[in-house]
């Protein structure tokens, strides 16, 4: 069964766009706050948030951040010189270098994160099942 596609410029769906961008615009806002009270920069913090998930490889720390290699060296410089992040061989090809999170980076992401109040604030005033909803609905805007 085919669903019916909404018009794009429906005032509707313009609304919901219009929303979307203020949540996001609002987010990130946020998110360069909580990164400069750490005195780090948003890539910065976006690039030691990456890192508490696992190890990663220069190359692909730039596909993540859609930025040039060159760039992300200068973040892991910056970030190596204040010991939050470390480079060390990728144990599967010798000639690459991982940038890895240290135990002090570990502990700024941690910080950076839980200070993020935006997204937790107004999502605790829905119930479980709005949230549920809420990601579902998320999730199938992404997919399609």
């Amino acid at each position: 069964m085919a669903t019916q596609r909404t018009p794009r410029t429906d005032p509707l769906t313009l609304e919901v766009v219009e929303l979307i961008g203020t949540v996001v615009a609002r987010y990130h806002e946020e998110y360069e706050e909580a990164a400069a009270e750490h005195a780090l920069t948003g890539a910065q913090a976006k690039l030691l948030s990456l890192l508490t998930l696992e190890p990663l490889p220069m190359r692909r720390l730039a596909q993540r951040l859609r930025c040039e290699p060159s760039n992300v060296t200068g973040i892991v410089d910056r970030l190596e010189a204040r010991g939050l992040v470390e480079r060390r061989p990728d144990p599967e090809d010798r000639r690459v270098k991982l940038a890895a999170v240290t135990e002090e980076g570990r502990r700024v992401a941690r910080g950076l994160r839980d200070a993020l109040d935006f997204a937790r604030e107004p999502l605790a005033g829905l119930s479980h099942e709005e949230r549920l909803s809420l990601r579902a609905l998320l999730l199938r805007m992404l997919a399609a």
